[in-house]
């Protein structure tokens, strides 16, 4: 019984770890952080797109975006960290 009990804990807490990375949609391959754009440059952008901010973090080396974009649509979008481009998602295909 002892043994079942330690190899439940094993599992919950290697699902407990996978929740702490990436949770998202998309992975980037994004490298050192030194060789990030920052996140204001990515808000610029979009803003001057049309988008409204809602949030942006970082999620399996990419940027998350949430907001509303330029056709009043809630939007959850990966961006790449280094060149700013938009990672394909099965919402937002190449």
């Amino acid at each position: 019984m002892k043994y079942l009990y330690v190899a439940c804990l094993a599992v919950a807490a290697s699902f407990s770890f996978a929740s702490s990375h990436a949770t998202g949609l998309a992975t980037c391959d994004s490298g050192k952080r030194e060789t990030w754009q920052p996140q204001d440059k990515l808000e610029k952008m979009l803003i001057a797109k049309g988008w409204q901010i809602r949030r942006i973090k970082e999620d399996g080396g990419c940027y998350e975006v949430y907001a509303v974009d330029e056709k009043g649509e809630r939007v959850e979008a990966y961006f790449h960290p280094r060149t700013l481009a938009l990672v394909p998602t099965r919402r937002y295909p190449r």
